[in-house]
């Protein structure tokens, strides 16, 4: 019984969707870009979480103090967090 409780969980659980990250669309990306630089960043791999959050997240951007950070930005790019890298 165990094992079939445990089959049971294993087949539901790899049925669920994955929550994915999605590339930014060139609008998306234009804004983005700007509200990075105007927080004195640059670079890195901009994604668009799909979890309805409406978040944008850049990971290592390179910054005006010459480290890298993971920035993120709700979906009116106004900054939520900046992390170091």
């Amino acid at each position: 019984m165990k094992r079939f409780a445990l089959v049971t969980c294993a087949v539901f659980a790899l049925s669920l969707p994955a929550f994915a990250d999605a590339p930014l669309s060139q609008e998306e990306q234009t804004k983005a870009t700007a509200a990075a630089s105007a927080w004195g960043c640059e670079g890195g791999k901009w994604e668009k979480e799909t979890e309805a959050t409406g978040v944008y997240e850049v990971d290592d951007a390179k910054c005006k103090d010459g480290a890298n950070y993971d920035l993120k930005f709700n979906s009116n790019f106004k900054l939520l967090s900046i992390t170091a890298d």
